[in-house]
């Protein structure tokens, strides 16, 4: 998730059918797999190495198979000797799998600095934060009714039922599909959500149109680049993380990702995955992954596969299927495209309606949906490493800002955004699912002992979401690898977990 709305929020706070028989050969008898590849080295694929080595012993061999950095989607720039979030750069507190993650690998959460938000419509301010909490109540309450509190009382009953995947995953409980798993959460109405406009969902729960352009939309734009046609249950995944009770990890989040690999003693492979294919050798069921590296070509034969990269034709992953039948490819689908550009430099502050910049009294400014504006959000970003000493650099000074855009910025824009500055660098990232009301969600098992992790993201894209799926893909090739099929697609899994204690 790409930003947060800090304080100034907290008072809101066709499916694509599987491939093959998911059960595959038997295996012999108590025998561990001997090899398991990850493909994918960011917080999806790590996470999945990591829980793989919890379920399946310290004996088996984990190979990890990264092309670029160690991190993917959690990134860093270097400016002026420091270096901040080009990725993903927010978590939050009910994040318990990372939450878990930090504590184990023994890292620190980054010292949090105040600074206010405000949402601009490309002619003036809208909503600002103010120092007074009491106030910004008022203000919302007074612009748009009890909007907010109903919006908060639907974000807090979806986080609440989303939550009970931790008692699920903590009893060893898996899912094979995406659909079964928010089944398990909040019934058919989660899948529902996934299928319906946010929009339509809020106005029907009583959400003004005011409350949805001017508060909703900007949340949307800055955290997925996208507006509020996107289904719900993403909706909500982004107005979770509008809240200010959030974190991110000292050092950069890509740490989490190192550190996860470390402890799981995975072997990391620079290499590109080229191809795919089964081997069947009588009862036994083996994958072969054909790889570049910087040393030449080679192949490796493995008894379970996780891919933990974008399999979709936009993103390009590289990995042919081949001898599959039924065939398959590439998934449907798209990755939405957006732009992280850091500059450091002095803002315009003009822009926004103060010509003096000593009176500009915000750090993050996100916008509504407007055909003037070619920027979703520009904000006042510390560095990974913060000194007891650290202060946000005021506006009148040079500091460090973040733009997410939908295209790279030109250097007319650049002069619209800034009075001048040291330097420029942009990542075009493909972060994100691009969502479609309509769309279905993309298998879990591709074939017998073959897994996909990234089609968690359209359901809703997050470090935590991608936690949530490692986790439940370890648990379901552990289970699928012994035959236990009661620890698979279980109904009513509270009742039972209740009557298991």
């Amino acid at each position: 998730m790409a930003g947060s709305l800090l304080p100034l929020l907290a008072v809101l706070l066709s499916a694509w059918p599987a491939v093959g028989d998911p059960e595959g050969p038997a295996h012999v008898d108590g025998a561990p797999p001997s090899k398991i590849a990850v493909v994918g080295a960011g917080i999806g694929g790590s996470a999945t190495a990591h829980f793989l080595r919890q379920h399946f012993g310290p004996e088996v061999q984990v190979d990890v198979f990264e092309k670029g950095e160690v991190g993917g989607r959690l990134a860093t720039v270097t400016v002026n000797h420091n270096d901040y979030e080009s990725g993903g750069s927010i978590i939050h507190s009910l994040n318990l799998h990372m939450q878990d993650f930090v504590k184990q690998l023994g890292l620190k959460y980054r010292r949090s600095v105040a600074g206010k938000t405000a949402v601009f419509n490309g002619k003036e301010m809208i909503l600002e934060e103010t120092d007074w909490y009491l106030l910004d109540l008022f203000r919302l309450w007074w612009r748009y009714g009890i909007s907010f509190i109903r919006l908060q009382m639907w974000v807090e009953e979806i986080m609440e039922k989303f939550m009970r995947i931790y008692k699920y995953q903590a009893h060893g409980y898996a899912f094979s599909s995406v659909e079964e798993l928010l089944d398990s959460l909040g019934g058919s109405g989660f899948i529902n959500m996934t299928r319906r406009p946010l929009s339509e969902s809020l106005l029907e729960l009583g959400v003004s149109q005011r409350f949805i352009d001017e508060v909703i939309a900007p949340v949307m734009r800055v955290n997925y680049g996208q507006n509020v046609s996107i289904p719900a249950f993403i909706g909500a995944v982004s107005l979770a993380g509008a809240q200010n009770n959030l974190w991110a990890v000292e050092g950069g989040n890509k740490l989490v990702c190192s550190g996860l690999l470390k402890i799981a003693n995975a072997n990391l492979l620079q290499a590109q995955v080229n191809a795919i294919s089964p081997i069947q050798l009588g009862e036994t069921l083996q994958y072969q992954l054909s790889f570049t590296t910087a040393a030449g070509t080679g192949s490796e034969l493995y008894d379970i596969v996780v891919l933990a990269t974008p399999l979709q034709p936009s993103v390009g992953s590289g990995v042919q299927f081949q001898g599959f039948t039924p065939p398959f490819d590439e998934l449907p689908g798209n990755y939405h495209n957006t732009v992280a550009t850091i500059v450091h430099g002095y803002l315009n502050t003009s822009f926004f309606g103060f010509p003096d910049p000593r009176l500009f009294p915000f750090a993050s400014i996100l916008t509504t949906e407007s055909p003037d504006l070619f920027f979703n959000s520009v904000a006042s970003v510390c560095p990974v490493n913060i000194s007891a000493g650290f202060r946000r650099k005021q506006p009148q000074e040079a500091g460090v800002y973040k733009v997410f855009s939908p295209q790279p910025l030109d250097k007319s824009q650049l002069k619209m955004l800034f009075r001048s500055y040291y330097s420029v660098q942009v990542t075009e990232w493909q972060p994100y699912s691009h969502y479609g009301s309509s769309q279905g969600l993309p298998p879990v098992e591709l074939h017998p002992s073959l897994y996909y992790l990234n089609g968690i993201e359209w359901a809703g894209s997050a470090m935590e979401m991608s936690s949530v799926a490692a986790k439940n893909i370890a648990l379901l090739a552990y289970h699928r690898w012994n035959r236990q099929t009661d620890m698979v697609d279980q109904r009513d899994l509270m009742h039972r977990i209740k009557t298991e204690l």
